[in-house]
Formats: structure tokens, C-alpha cells, sequence
């Protein structure tokens, strides 16, 4: 019984020291967590004050800037403030692009929702508005230039002539009455534009409407064109005049060189499309690309595409579209294409910049007119 009784005590004492054994490597193992967490700790604490310290740093040399910002009194440079050289005009050449004028056509107001009208009468004022416009724009609201002369471009489509069976049934006059009454309109306007001006100018290319054919044609299509005759009658009435000079191609385009600058005048019709969402813009990109292909080929590139045939103004791209003095008609309702205003192009090239300058002459005024 001695024995067993020493056998029990020998187990206790061993499970004592296993107890102290575990208690002893747990407290080692709490105090060395709490050391590394300390450490840890200030770890952080060190990289947070150094943090705090760059903050301080960059708030103390941000504050510094300010005063020394708020310190300075800003002045405009010199060159802002020079003023020209009194009587120092910079030199420019102004052109009008006359086109789509479509005259003696009618176009009634009941048939485009009141819209627009047309007639002879209202051609006159809107051709009477064209000019006062350009002149009194040039002269009063561009400043600081010397106009050395001016260009007359003549787009074509100048009478609505009678390619389709209804201009013939609505025309107010017949093309050889239209004919010999506008030629001395359009030589009333360009008498006083050389008077203004001095120095006129004027470049002609015949558009499809005065074709005496039904269908357009590549042959001849310039002699066989109402829009030539009147060019040429014109250009005779001025034969006198040293002052204004005349240039009607044979081909339908001709290159117009202002200064630096070439411009390509054609009529348009020959761009085809223009319905979808991109309008006129897709047929004019593709023409203008094809078109200024040849003329590299040719040797005789341009840098302006200027056309009228799509009644639309619009300027940008290298290209010039000019709007038209009817306005819109019933063919343009029927189509759903957009309203515009009766509107005419014109533009400004210097020697040094090419076209500087280019806006709408708006030429219709519905009170004016009676609509």
C-alpha cells in the first residue's frame, strides 16, 4: 500500500510541473505578442509624425507662396497694351458668292406653310438687301482693314429656267424675258460695287438649272447654258470699265487666286445624295476629296472649295456652301429638308492668314416683303 501511495504522489507532482511548465511558455508567449504589438505600435506611431511632419512642412510652404502671391501687383504685358500705328491698315480682299438666286422662279407662301414667298419683286429687294448688307458689313463692322478690291462670284443657277415641266407652267416670265430683264440688274449691282470697291472682279460658272436640255450634260454644258449668256451680256456691258474685269471659264469650275490663297468655284450639282442624317456634308467631303485629287494631278491645287446647288450656308473643312436668295421652296418642304433663311456668303482673304473672315448676309425680310 506504501508503494502505490508513493506511485500518486510521484503523478501529482509531475502534473504540477507540467501545469507551471505550460503556465510559464503561455506567459512567455503573451509577453512577447505584447512586445511585438508594442513595437508595431511604434512603428506606426513613427511613420504617423513623420506623415504629420510632411503635412506641416507642405501647409508651412503652401502658406508661404500665398504671401508672397498676395504680395505681387500683376501687370499686362507690353504687347497687350501696344496700339497700331494710326492710319496702319492691314490689307484685304472681300468676296461675295452671288448664287442660287433662281430668279423669276415663284414659290407661294400656302404651299410651304407660310414659310417663304418669291416673285420678282421680292428678288429685287433681296438682291437690293444682298448688297446693302455686304457693303454696310464690310464697312462698319470689320475694322482695320484696307480693301485693296473685290471679287463678284457668280455660282450659277441664276434662273430656275425650264428644265421641269412645272417651272415652265409657273415662271413669271419666259427665260429670254428673265433673261433680258435680270442682265440689267446684275449689272446695276455690279456697277456699284466697283463704285464702292474701285477694283471689281467677277468669276462665272453656270450651274444646271439654265441647261436648255432635260438631262445635264458634259459636252458643251457651258455655251448651252442660260446662267454663260448672261456672264457674257454682262461682261460686254463692261467691256469700258478698266476697272472690272471678267474671268467665265469654258470648264464648269474655275480656280480664283486671292492673294495666296486658291479658291475652286464650281456650281455643286455635281455631288450627288445629301438626304441622309449627315445632309450635305456627306456628298460636299467626298466631292471636295475627289475633286482636290484632280487638281493635284493637274498640277492646280486649291485650298477652298467654294459651291452653291444645296440652298444651304455653311463654312468649315476647306469648303465655302453657300445659302441661295430664294429661300426655301416647295421641292425643299416636299424633301423635309431643313428651313433656312435666304442668305448669301461672304468672305475675307488677307495676304497673311488666306480667309480670315466669312458670315451670312441675310437678304430677306418678311415684314419688308409682305409675308
Amino acid at each position: 500500500m506504501a508503494k502505490s501511495h508513493g506511485t500518486n504522489s510521484n503523478t501529482t507532482s509531475a502534473s504540477i510541473a507540467s501545469l507551471k511548465e505550460h503556465a510559464a511558455a503561455a506567459a512567455r508567449e503573451e509577453s512577447f505578442r505584447r512586445e511585438k504589438k508594442l513595437a508595431y505600435d511604434l512603428k506606426i506611431a513613427k511613420t504617423e509624425n513623420a506623415q504629420l511632419e510632411n503635412t506641416n512642412r507642405e501647409l508651412a510652404e503652401r502658406l508661404a507662396l500665398l504671401q508672397r502671391i498676395d504680395s505681387i501687383v500683376a501687370e499686362p504685358p507690353v504687347w497687350v497694351s501696344q496700339k497700331s500705328a494710326k492710319g496702319a491698315l492691314h490689307q484685304g480682299i472681300p468676296t461675295l458668292l452671288l448664287s442660287d438666286c433662281h430668279w423669276d422662279e415663284i414659290v407661294k407662301p400656302e404651299e410651304v406653310e407660310g414659310s417663304n414667298k418669291y416673285d420678282r419683286k421680292i428678288a429685287i429687294a433681296r438682291l437690293k438687301r444682298t448688297l446693302a448688307g455686304t457693303i454696310d458689313l464690310l464697312r462698319n463692322y470689320v475694322a482695320g482693314l484696307k480693301y485693296e478690291g473685290f471679287t463678284l462670284m457668280l455660282g450659277g443657277d441664276h434662273f430656275s429656267g425650264n428644265i421641269h415641266e412645272e417651272l415652265q407652267q409657273t415662271n413669271e416670265d419666259t427665260i429670254f424675258g428673265s433673261l433680258d430683264f435680270w442682265s440689267d440688274q446684275l449689272c446695276g449691282i455690279i456697277g456699284s460695287l466697283a463704285d464702292e470697291f474701285h477694283h471689281l472682279h467677277i468669276v462665272g460658272v453656270v450651274g444646271n438649272h439654265g441647261r436648255n436640255t432635260r438631262k445635264p450634260r458634259a459636252k458643251l454644258r457651258v455655251r448651252d447654258n442660260l446662267d454663260w449668256l448672261l456672264f457674257r451680256i454682262v461682261a460686254k456691258a463692261f467691256a469700258k470699265d478698266s476697272h472690272v474685269t471678267f474671268q467665265i471659264p469654258e470648264s464648269a469650275d474655275a480656280n480664283v487666286k486671292i492673294y495666296n490663297t486658291n479658291y475652286r468655284l464650281t456650281h455643286g450639282d455635281q455631288f450627288r445624295g445629301g438626304s441622309g442624317i449627315a445632309g450635305m456634308l456627306s456628298p460636299l467631303m467626298l466631292g471636295a476629296h475627289r475633286k482636290g485629287q484632280r487638281q493635284m494631278t493637274l498640277k492646280n491645287p486649291f485650298d477652298w472649295m467654294v459651291i452653291g446647288h444645296f440652298h444651304q450656308y455653311w463654312t468649315g473643312k476647306g469648303i465655302i456652301a453657300n445659302g441661295s436668295t430664294k429661300g426655301y421652296d416647295e421641292y425643299a418642304y416636299l424633301s423635309n429638308f431643313a428651313w433656312e433663311r435666304a442668305q448669301q456668303a461672304l468672305f475675307v482673304t488677307t495676304p497673311e492668314n488666306g480667309l480670315t473672315f466669312s458670315a451670312p448676309i441675310f437678304c430677306d425680310n418678311r415684314k419688308a416683303e409682305g409675308w
